[in-house]
């Protein structure tokens, strides 16, 4: 996988105004995950285990709102295929929000 493509993820954000992160997987399995959001700068930092972090930049203010009063956010990283159809879900779980 070419590093440009680690770069590239997308929030969505349910009826209930709950926050998903999108991203294509990495190598390694989510070991502990845990994000740390710094608001200010609409930023933040996915740490999917002791060896792996992702940062995450340009976060959406409607985002950033959505997160405020959440503990945890759930995080889907998709598989990278060449025919959109084929991709699948690799790892599904909830990053523990550190204030």
């Amino acid at each position: 996988m070419r590093e440009d493509e680690f770069k590239t993820y997308d929030f969505l954000i349910n009826d209930e105004d709950e926050a998903m992160l999108l991203l294509y997987a990495r190598d390694g399995a989510p070991e502990n995950p845990s994000i740390e959001i710094n608001p200010e700068d609409g930023t933040a930092v996915l740490t999917r285990n002791p060896e792996d972090s992702v940062s995450l930049e340009d976060i959406p203010d409607e985002v950033l709102d959505s997160l405020q009063e959440a503990d945890k956010l759930l995080v889907c990283e998709l598989s990278l295929d060449d025919d959109e159809k084929d991709t699948q879900i690799v790892y599904a779980y909830e990053a523990e929000i550190n204030d």
